[in-house]
């Protein structure tokens, strides 16, 4: 009994120096990069800017999570923005056409992303074992598609003021969607780092093989990351509505992008089995910081795209030769 217990300790104590190895990297280069900004602009480093950024980021951030843990799986979630903008839609349509209540309509709104992930899910686990990229970019085709065919390709806008207060609210000086945001990566980590379920995840994506041999129902683990994902992505789209207090079928426009770079800056492995939930957020404020340091030095949009773009490649690269 002392040798499994002995034993326990040392398995806890390297899962936790694994972690701390995964999110390092992320981490100093989030500290050099507020330090940096810091010194080129007096504005950057103040309660009403970094509560700006926050919430900015807040959005993404929230879609980071559900794409964490798909590519923990080995997977690759490529439908989640156009799931964000058809949840906003279901949900702005129940609130503005047919008068529910902003409950029930939120309710349905992320029924129609656990739909969507219920169909990558299917078509990924069944007998046709369609690769992810392929099911997910089906998906984002199909969403995008309803969200448009829903709305006639237009916006809905007056929505009742009482959704208001998901995206603009606050509490204790705090806006909601932080709230959201930080309550989300709480359940997250939780899940992933303390209970039986959230090591089916790593397993699958680590070996797949090996997990089916030890009894892991892996079909069952995959359909829980997408519907996972999904459920992220309809949150982030129905507090983005909230926000501007418009359902936009054409919302969420490279946010499959924005989440796997988060993702990935964060120290996720995109092949499986590594990643931190800790890390992914630590690459959603990098990211937000990055985009809101060039505002503040009015650096050019377009410019902007070129350095986020080596800055992602950087991150990358650091991690990969750290595996190495």
């Amino acid at each position: 009994m002392e040798k499994i217990k002995s034993g326990s300790k040392v398995f806890n104590k390297n899962i936790t120096v694994f972690k701390e190895s995964l999110i390092l990297p992320p981490l100093i280069g989030l500290g050099l990069l507020i330090i940096l900004i810091s010194i080129s602009s007096p504005y950057f480093l103040t309660v009403k800017n970094i509560v700006n950024v926050l919430r900015q980021v807040s959005i993404v951030a929230i879609v980071s999570v559900g794409m964490t843990y798909v590519i923990i799986t080995g997977g690759i979630d490529l439908s989640v923005g156009s799931v964000a903008a058809l949840s906003g839609v279901v949900t702005g349509l129940f609130l503005k056409s047919l008068s529910a209540a902003p409950i029930l309509s939120i309710l349905l709104g992320i029924a129609s992303g656990v739909l969507c992930g219920i169909f990558n899910g299917i078509l990924i686990t069944s007998k046709i074992k369609m690769p992810p990229f392929i099911s997910t970019l089906a998906m984002m085709s199909i969403a995008r598609g309803l969200a448009l065919v829903i709305t006639s390709g237009r916006p809905i806008f007056n929505l009742p003021e009482e959704f208001s207060f998901l995206g603009g609210g606050f509490i204790l000086g705090i806006p909601f969607p932080i709230i959201v945001m930080i309550i989300t990566y709480i359940i997250a980590h939780i899940n992933l780092s303390y209970s039986k379920q959230g090591l089916y995840f790593y397993a699958v994506g680590g070996n797949e093989g090996a997990a089916r041999v030890t009894g892991i129902d892996t079909n069952k683990v995959k359909m829980k990351a997408y519907i996972i994902s999904s459920i992220c992505a309809s949150i982030a789209g129905i507090v983005l509505a909230s926000r501007v207090m418009v359902s936009e079928p054409i919302a969420g426009f490279g946010y499959e992008l924005d989440a796997i770079a988060a993702v990935i800056i964060g120290g996720t492995n995109l092949f499986g089995g590594e990643g931190v939930i800790i890390g992914t957020i630590i690459g959603a404020i990098i990211m937000g910081i990055l985009r809101n340091g060039l505002n503040l030095l009015n650096v050019s949009t377009y410019l902007q795209q070129v350095i986020i773009g080596f800055v992602i490649i950087g991150m990358v690269s650091i991690n990969i030769l750290r595996r190495r």
